[in-house]
């Protein structure tokens, strides 16, 4: 018969259990106070839930649990160190995750996954992705929630083959059809550019979320299909299902990029009075977006002065100042660049589209003047590259890069091709050359953009009966767009570059997003 104290320590442990599904983590860890308080030592069914909800809290510190657990000699327990992986991995404390995976005697498919999913959650997408072949290579059998984690890196590190072959792995294996598979393969095919593929994905399954028709939604909005996004919206409105807070984001992402500004205002309405959702940052990023690429920016400034402070963060400043920078607003740019430095000081992004809207005005001055007040505050510029997965081999390109082992090759393409787009009518246009240099030394550095080189490469190396795929970390610039939707025609040949805003599908002389990007 267990004793007083071994029953009030199965009753706490039921209570706690409880609390940490149910969401209350807050009295999860005020019994667990309580409980201790009392004279009770935690045991291996105590902590789990007590770790899941201290990490989801950021509160009491994961590393006091962690030593309480070593001293009470609970460290062996698997379902104890699986829960302190979760722990470490949900606050984003990779490397105490990974020394705590190293250091067990035995894993099982939840440490694996505890690990995949922490890293993709953290954005840290070549690890989880590493870690996912060492969990297939290592015999372990991939659960749902695994699958899920690693399709999600594989979107977010344009690892396509890879997703689809993990794709075919999840059908051979059953998972497909578990509705979080299944979303995660939507957003994968939809986040590299394989649209078709999301599709084919999003009708085959049998259950559909908010988080499916958001996917999509967004898929088409980053591909330049802004009418596909609201018609897949007119179909979730159909189906019953209920908008959230990112469905919302996607729509006015599509309304921005296909200029659909009338169709953009009604969502943003339609958001509160409709759903109850009150918009957020993103939300009025988008807004601020969308009208500045239509030109109103005065309506654009009139949208944030009658909107709660608190939702303009950096990042609807920085809206603002693309759109000062497309219609020359210097005055207006300088506003919002100065609301930009007070959110967040240490942002490259004010510096460089200002000293990009300077450049263009030919106000060197100035240029110097941004550059030098850059330099004074210690804020560097993240470096543009572009790349190219062939057989899967990433080549990584930046502008004048002369590293890769096919150097020569490539510029003497990259020569070609320019010629070629001259003699079919390219004029290049030097204001995206930021330099203050001759003519032609600026038209030689368009030339030899990173973006530019990454498609001589794949016209090189890419088969010809397949798309070339370039990936770019930073926007396009003007000048590359439309040399690139020219080399696409002349060399009769589809190009998808993905840059940091949308997604560019370029074939015979065209562009999904419209040259409205």
């Amino acid at each position: 018969m267990a004793s007083p104290a071994g029953q009030g320590l199965v009753a706490y442990n039921a209570a706690i259990s409880r609390c940490s599904r149910a969401g209350l983590h807050r009295r999860a860890l005020a019994l667990f106070t309580e409980m201790r308080a009392g004279g009770l030592r935690a045991d291996e069914y105590t902590l789990p839930p007590i770790l899941n909800s201290a990490a989801l809290l950021r509160a009491p510190p994961a590393a006091a649990l962690h030593a309480l657990l070593l001293r009470a000699g609970l460290a062996s327990h698997l379902h104890v160190a699986n829960a302190l992986v979760d722990a470490y991995a949900k606050l984003s404390r990779l490397g105490a995750a990974r020394a705590v995976f190293d250091e067990m005697p035995h894993r099982d498919v939840v440490t694996w996954t505890s690990l995949v999913t922490g890293l993709a959650r953290a954005g840290s997408h070549g690890l989880a992705v590493r870690v996912y072949r060492d969990m297939v290579a290592g015999g372990v059998a991939t659960d749902e929630f695994a699958v899920a984690a690693v399709l999600s890196s594989c979107a977010g590190s344009t690892a396509l083959e890879l997703g689809r072959s993990v794709h075919a792995a999840a059908v051979r294996s059953g998972h497909e059809p578990f509705l979080s598979v299944g979303n995660s393969l939507v957003s994968m095919y939809a986040k590299t550019g394989s649209l078709r593929d999301a599709r084919t994905v999003f009708d085959a399954m049998r259950a559909r979320c908010a988080i499916t028709w958001t996917a999509l939604i967004v898929g088409y909005a980053q591909n330049g299909r802004g009418r596909e996004s609201l018609a897949v919206y007119a179909d979730m409105a159909r189906s019953g299902c209920r908008p959230d807070y990112v469905t919302f984001v996607g729509l006015l992402f599509a309304c921005s990029h296909a200029g659909l500004l009338d169709a953009g205002r009604a969502h943003f309405q339609s958001m509160q009075s409709e759903h109850g959702i009150s918009p957020g940052p993103d939300h009025y990023a988008c807004m601020v977006d969308l009208l500045g690429r239509a030109g109103r920016l005065g309506e654009a400034v009139d949208l944030l002065d009658r909107s709660p402070a608190a939702e303009l963060d950096a990042t609807v400043w920085k809206a603002l100042l693309a759109a000062c920078r497309t219609h020359r607003n210097a005055a207006l740019a300088e506003r919002a660049a100065g609301m930009v430095w007070r959110l967040d000081p240490t942002d490259a992004v004010p510096y460089v589209m200002l000293s990009n809207l300077y450049s263009r005005a030919r106000r060197w001055g100035d240029v110097a003047r941004v550059r030098a007040l850059m330099r004074s505050r210690g804020i560097s510029k993240e470096p543009g590259c572009s790349w190219v997965v062939v057989a899967g081999v990433t080549h990584v390109f930046h502008a004048g890069d002369r590293d890769h082992r096919r150097a020569a090759e490539i510029y003497r393409k990259a020569e070609e091709m320019a010629a070629r787009i001259r003699a079919r009518g390219h004029v290049p246009d030097t204001e995206w050359a930021l330099q203050d240099e001759a003519p032609e030394g600026r038209e030689m550095g368009l030339a030899h953009h990173g973006e530019r080189l990454a498609v001589a490469f794949g016209l090189l190396a890419v088969p010809a009966a397949a798309p070339i795929r370039v990936y770019k970390n930073l926007r396009v610039c003007g000048d590359c767009h439309a040399a690139i939707k020219m080399v696409a025609e002349v060399y009769g040949r589809e190009i998808i570059l993905r840059d940091s805003n949308c997604f560019h599908h370029m074939k015979d002389g065209s562009c999904s997003c419209g040259d409205y990007w």
